[in-house]
């Protein structure tokens, strides 16, 4: 096979390591909702659930549940729980989700660009 574009590593060992850590992040962010709740939060910094739930139009509580755990596990969210009557429950983006925000960024702006181009046809 030949290969046609500047090579992602220089040694099979190599490669096999990004390609086991892309998976990683697409396993991480994949699904339909996560990318919708980090950015949710990214915009508005911090968010209860009742207000995440509206801002994801569409999104079921029990979906919404699912992926804000995963979320927490992969340390990309933290949960608050606010001692108030009645009691509330608050998220946001850690420091290591930020740190990922530049990729995410990089995706919408590949999505505005593929839009583009699907409309120009």
């Amino acid at each position: 096979m030949k290969i046609v574009n500047q090579p992602c590593a220089k040694t099979l060992e190599e490669y096999e390591k990004r390609m086991l850590a892309l998976h990683d992040a697409i396993d991480i962010l994949g699904g339909k909702w996560k990318f919708y709740i980090l950015l949710n939060l990214n915009q508005y910094e911090s968010l209860r659930f009742s207000l995440l739930k509206e801002a994801c139009e569409g999104i079921t509580s029990k979906v919404l549940t699912s992926e804000l755990i995963q979320l927490e596990e992969n340390k990309l969210i933290t949960r608050a729980v606010n001692s108030t009557k009645p009691v509330t429950v608050s998220y946001a983006l850690t420091k290591h989700a930020k740190e990922a925000w530049p990729v995410l960024s990089a995706l919408i702006d590949f999505g505005f660009k593929h839009r583009q181009v699907n409309l120009d046809k």
